[in-house]
């Protein structure tokens, strides 16, 4: 016979999810258009890559955060849903279908981001600039959000994924310096900011997110906020990590609404321009909110 492990009572509170993060199953017509042009124009969408507690309300407001380059990342970031593997080759035609789903939709806003395509020369940047310029072209009122990756120091690349027109360059750091081995090993905390202050000093508006509940204290929070205002950052959102799997690393604490709102005090005290912070934040929620942020 197999014994199974006995988890503690200590574990159960950590991982049984408070009230505050219960959200309703997504239903609804515009959240069935939308899943429809999604299936039809083949496209990935972080919103189920990334098991998004905000798809219903998202996808029910007729918006969707589009993801490029295929659904197979080359990091193996331990809090993230998406596949980890070798990519497929990409898909050059994907910039036209993107910005035809788009077009069809009759979004307002719309955010793109992408997995990590560390394999390529150019980690994925032309496709990134003409995804973008073909939105333009085809919904020329729409609004863009680029949620880009990490691209290794390669800065050409970094400007040509940002000089497509967007409206707002968003760059996730993810977590405190302390704990970047662990959540993202692949990826230096250095190096993103670098990346952020690199894209504002090309004249962008300049975003970035973070993810809590992971083990970090309120004093790494704060310098977190302080290192990213060093470098240039506009905006900064923070949101309660939510294990995805067994696999993935374990929810060290469920951060209280209470103390989300004094992240988002502390943030704006520190010189940020716009703080969007509470347990089901996620990079793209509300994102339209961010566009006329002053830079």
């Amino acid at each position: 016979m197999i014994e199974l492990p006995v988890i503690g009572e200590e574990q159960k509170k950590r991982t049984r999810k408070p009230d505050w993060l219960r959200v309703k199953l997504p239903v609804g017509k515009e959240y069935l258009k939308v899943r429809e042009i999604v299936d039809q124009n083949k496209l990935h969408t972080i919103c189920e890559s990334g098991n998004c507690p905000n798809m219903g309300e998202c996808w029910g407001a007729g918006t969707a955060t589009f993801m490029i380059l295929g659904n197979v990342c080359t990091r193996s970031c331990t809090f993230c849903a998406v596949a980890t593997g070798r990519p497929p080759e990409y898909d050059e035609a994907e910039p036209l279908r993107v910005a035809e789903a788009i077009r069809k939709m009759g979004v307002k806003h719309a955010v793109i981001t992408s997995v990590n395509r560390d394999e390529l020369k150019d980690k994925g940047a032309e496709i990134w600039y003409q995804t973008v310029v073909k939105v333009k072209e085809f919904s020329p009122q729409t609004t863009i959000e680029t949620l880009i990756p990490d691209v290794k120091s390669n800065w050409d690349a970094l400007y040509r994924m940002i000089e497509g027109g967007q409206e707002v360059v968003s760059h996730n750091i993810e977590t405190v310096e302390r704990l970047y081995r662990r959540v993202r090993p692949q990826a230096k905390y250095v190096r993103s900011l670098e990346q952020t202050k690199l894209t504002k000093e090309a004249g962008k508006r300049t975003k970035s997110g973070l993810m809590l509940g992971l083990g970090e204290t309120a004093d790494e929070v704060h310098k977190a906020m302080d290192d990213l205002v060093e470098n240039g950052l506009d905006i900064l959102t923070l949101g309660q990590y939510l294990q995805p799997t067994r696999m993935h690393i374990e929810v060290a604490e469920f951060i209280t609404p209470e103390q989300f709102e004094k992240y988002a005090e502390e943030g704006l005290k520190r010189g940020l321009k716009y703080v969007e912070s509470g347990p089901l934040v996620r990079s793209s929620y509300h994102a339209e909110r961010h566009v006329d942020v002053p830079i």
